[in-house]
């Protein structure tokens, strides 16, 4: 190979020469076979650890029939927010919205998740007494220490950053290496898609979403009571200003530290098992009166504005719900298993109840023109059995011998031997006036 004379070779510049050539000749370079950099998702994040990305994920994923639930469920359209949030910096408009990220997130969250299941099943075995008093008894007594000794709670961080590097201190591990690695702990390992601590995972998962749907329907239930919705609004307006006003010169003398202790430990008072076993027998006897004026109260704040006009009367009628242990058993000469007569058999023999009216097998209940039901109400169970002398079960059954006869409130053995019946009686409010009557 002839040498460059027209170009101008630097200083520093090196021939490459060949053992097998002469030394004036010039050999190329190597070829180094290299692969195609791989491209990393915006999200990855470097490992503190070794101070590397992670390595990219696989392309292809084994069967799983999680993934196959998640991925086939949210494929639907996804409709543009009526009202969306633009503020980018907040968490909740941090990503768009995209139904392959809400499915990776679920399973990380299911796979990353342990730690906060654990605590909280931790918290809930001290409050509920399920390990026993040796596990929740020094919980309290650390709580009133606190009680007296309240600038203590400035060291709780530190006891706890503590208790964390303490316990996992290589001296207190039982393996023999004293190695500088960090300890490895079960509850903060990442745990494979598809194992059983991930399906215990989504279920916990499941369960808090189900248990927060649930508390949302409890505290939509008083939010009328709040929005000038109902007229109960301004008595809680009025009672919320003078109890305040009545509170304001209490305050100054009201003992904190005993009023905290007890406010704190009363949750463990009435979670105990004891008291569990207690409290139910003494409130049995108020429990069915306290329901019921619940839902009476419930159901005359929803009455609308027609049913209290002048010309308007409110009137009850009643059904008796018949079983031989069960509807089915009940025989032809027997009496139906919905009557509308006290006696257990058609007719208007009831106290209250309207002339005309029958029940068809359907459960179509008919009345006489010029009336209706109250809309907002359904059809509710006597829990207070107030049609007889006899007291009734927590459901409102008063049961029977197999004539109908001897009513108790609960049934005898040789009744069972025999067969017993029950029944009970279902109310719901109707309303008439000028305008239905013509």
């Amino acid at each position: 190979m002839e040498p460059f004379n027209d170009i101008e070779i630097p200083s520093c510049a090196l021939r490459l020469s060949s053992a097998t050539s002469s030394s004036g000749s010039i050999l190329p370079a190597h070829k180094i076979a290299s692969s195609p950099p791989q491209v990393t998702e915006p999200s990855a994040q470097m490992n503190p650890q070794d101070g590397q990305k992670p390595p990219p994920k696989e392309r292809k994923r084994p069967f799983n029939i999680a993934s196959a639930i998640l991925s086939t469920g949210l494929r639907m359209d996804i409709p543009t927010p009526s009202t969306p949030r633009v503020a980018s910096q907040l968490l909740s408009s941090r990503d768009p919205l995209s139904l392959p990220l809400t499915t990776a997130n679920l399973r990380q969250l299911a796979a990353k998740s342990g730690p906060i299941f654990w605590l909280q099943d931790r918290m809930e075995e001290v409050l509920m007494w399920r390990k026993g008093w040796k596990v929740t008894v020094p919980w309290m007594a650390g709580y009133a220490f606190l009680c007296y000794f309240p600038r203590l709670v400035l060291l709780i961080p530190h006891a706890i950053l503590l208790t964390i590097l303490l316990s996992a201190h290589s001296s207190l591990r039982p393996s023999p290496s004293n190695q500088v690695d960090a300890p490895s702990s079960a509850i903060a390992d990442q745990q494979p898609e598809g194992s059983s601590v991930w399906y215990s995972n989504l279920q916990a998962v499941q369960n808090v979403m189900g248990a927060a749907s649930d508390a949302h329907d409890f505290i939509v239930t008083f939010v009328p009571y709040l929005t000038y919705s109902t007229p109960y609004t301004y008595t809680i307006l009025t009672a919320t200003i003078i109890s305040m006003v009545m509170l304001l010169p209490i305050i100054y003398i009201l003992p904190l530290r005993p009023t905290f202790l007890i406010l704190g430990l009363t949750p463990f008072a009435l979670t105990h098992p004891t008291s569990q076993r207690i409290l139910p027998a003494l409130l049995s006897p108020f429990r069915k009166r306290i329901i019921t004026a619940l839902i009476q109260f419930t159901d005359d704040d929803r009455l609308s504005d027609h049913h209290w006009k002048n010309g308007t009367s409110l009137s009850e009628v009643e059904l008796w719900e018949n079983e031989l242990w069960s509807k089915a058993a009940l025989k032809d000469n027997e009496r139906k298993a919905w009557t509308r007569g006290r006696g257990g058999w058609s007719g208007s023999d009831a106290h209250g109840s309207l002339e005309g009216g029958e029940v068809s097998s359907t459960l179509t209940f008919t009345l006489p023109p010029g009336w209706a039901f109250v809309e907002t109400e359904d059809w509710r169970t006597d829990l207070e059995a107030t049609w007889i002398d006899v007291d009734s079960d927590h459901d409102g059954w008063i049961y029977t011998n197999d004539a109908w006869l001897d009513p108790h409130i609960e049934p005898f053995e040789e009744w069972k031997a025999k067969g017993a019946t029950r029944r009970r009686r279902w109310t719901r409010r109707i309303y008439s006036n000028t305008c239905l009557n013509s």
